[in-house]
């Protein structure tokens, strides 16, 4: 014997309080704080900053070298070029000029006063003054 099985036309969603609990709204750092974003990759050690071999290059053959306040400098502006949505940035650092791409922390190239033959720079979105 076989017995028909209906079923209800609407069923009942199924209710669980994954939805019910949710989250407070994120709020923006305070003025002069770091966002999560910035903060995760500094201590994921992603934000560490990487010199391109032309840059390399360039820094070598001009006896340029960089003491590590100067690299913390150019990171902060890395950072702050990156809150602003920056791809491409000239960063200005002491009497250094160094086109940086921001989504890849990478100094593409490094120019000092003495070596600067224009001043003009192409293919950046902002300026840096570190």
């Amino acid at each position: 014997m076989v017995e028909k099985v209906t079923l209800p036309l609407t069923p009942e969603p199924i209710r669980s309080d994954l939805h019910a609990r949710r989250s407070a709204p994120t709020q923006p750092p305070a003025p002069g704080q770091p966002d999560f974003a910035t903060v995760l990759r500094r201590e994921a050690g992603a934000s560490r900053l990487r010199f391109s071999n032309h840059a390399e290059a360039r820094l070598r053959s001009r006896a340029i070298e960089l003491s590590a306040a100067q690299r913390e400098r150019i990171e902060r502006a890395v950072e702050a070029a990156d809150r602003k949505g920056a791809q491409s940035s000239l960063i200005l650092l002491d009497d250094l000029a160094l086109v940086v791409s921001i989504r890849d922390r990478t100094v593409i190239t490094a120019i000092d006063a003495k070596h600067r033959k224009s001043n003009v720079f192409t293919h950046i979105d902002s300026a840096v003054l570190a």
